[in-house]
């Protein structure tokens, strides 16, 4: 049971860093830069599997810093030509990954309480 416990555990480590990431890109998804700054740089996770169970962040990997560069000349931070930069985030595929991580999350989790009930039990039989 202890193998499960640190094996979900982990899981529950790197799901919540997926989500903190995925979090992270959502809120800056309108952000506005001027060309002379780079734009946000969405973050990914990248996890892999240990081999005794488990898994660990092994990097956080940056989107594109040159972002995409579009017309608005309305914008206080546009150029003299009217550009300025936004993040190469696409919205759909960040949804998508929340998703995903959220029900990674909630899997790792209720083998978490599902342990942690076994031992309450174990514990039982012996009173």
């Amino acid at each position: 049971m202890f193998s499960a416990l640190g094996t979900s555990a982990s899981g529950l480590r790197v799901f919540r860093q997926w989500i903190d990431s995925v979090s992270d890109n959502l809120a800056n998804l309108n952000t506005v830069k001027p060309m002379s700054e780079t734009a946000y740089q969405a973050r990914y996770v990248q996890a892999t599997a240990n081999p005794d169970g488990g898994a660990n962040i092994t990097a956080t990997v940056f989107g594109d810093p040159n972002g995409i560069i579009t017309s608005d000349p309305s914008n206080p931070l546009a150029d003299k030509d009217g550009m300025v930069r936004r993040p190469d985030i696409d919205l759909n595929e960040q949804m998508t990954s929340l998703l995903i991580a959220q029900r990674g999350y909630q899997a790792n989790l209720a083998v978490v309480e599902r342990v942690r009930d076994a031992y309450q039990q174990a514990l039982q039989l012996g009173k």
